[in-house]
């Protein structure tokens, strides 16, 4: 599908241009000869925070704080560049050990999946026509309904707004062991 394909390479340019430690690098993309899409990016050994949770929950709030600084500290670098996730829950996120210079352990934290996010122009960016047309569809419900935003889940232009509204629903879930919300998933009739 020419449509898919021209999305898979305008989401994976935007996404190699994401350089932050808490955002998966992502270090080479490109289609086979016989049209196999493909995205490298670096591997990380760990778990995810969903994976995190189950295995200690609870977990203490100052981990809490620090797991969550730092993926909105990655989230904050998306946006700069004019990405939003869109489908961030603590599948998405993941947590590795790195050993600092004094020789200490510490958790570090990677977003991941940038597979549906909505690319448009950077905020910092000069405000034109092309800048104010997102480069995903609109009207497409794409996400983990659990943590989606009212807007998302409606179908609605999103925009930053709907990552803090994930990441706040992570932060429910980090701290009280569930979702905020919980039912059926559907539309009213």
């Amino acid at each position: 599908d020419a449509t898919f394909a021209e999305r898979f390479h305008r989401e994976a340019r935007a996404a190699s241009r994401l350089d932050h430690p808490n955002v998966i690098r992502v270090v080479d993309f490109g289609m086979e000869p016989d049209g196999v899409l493909y995205i490298v990016m670096e591997y990380v050994e760990g778990y995810d925070l969903f994976q995190v949770l189950r295995r200690d929950a609870p977990l203490s709030e100052a981990r809490i704080v620090d797991l969550l600084a730092q993926a909105l500290s990655g989230i904050a670098a998306a946006h700069d560049m004019g990405v939003v996730h869109r489908d961030l829950k603590p599948e998405n996120i993941m947590v590795t050990t790195r050993v600092g210079d004094d020789g200490g352990s510490r958790e570090v934290v990677k977003v991941c999946d940038f597979g549906i996010a909505q690319i448009s122009e950077p905020a910092h960016s000069v405000k034109s026509e092309r800048s104010q047309r997102t480069l995903t569809s609109r009207g497409v419900l794409l996400g983990t309904p659990q943590y989606m935003s009212p807007e998302q889940a409606r179908g609605e232009v999103t925009d930053a707004r709907t990552d803090i509204y994930s990441l706040g629903v992570i932060l429910y879930q980090l701290l009280t062991g569930q979702l905020p919300f919980e039912g059926q998933i559907g539309r009213a009739h």
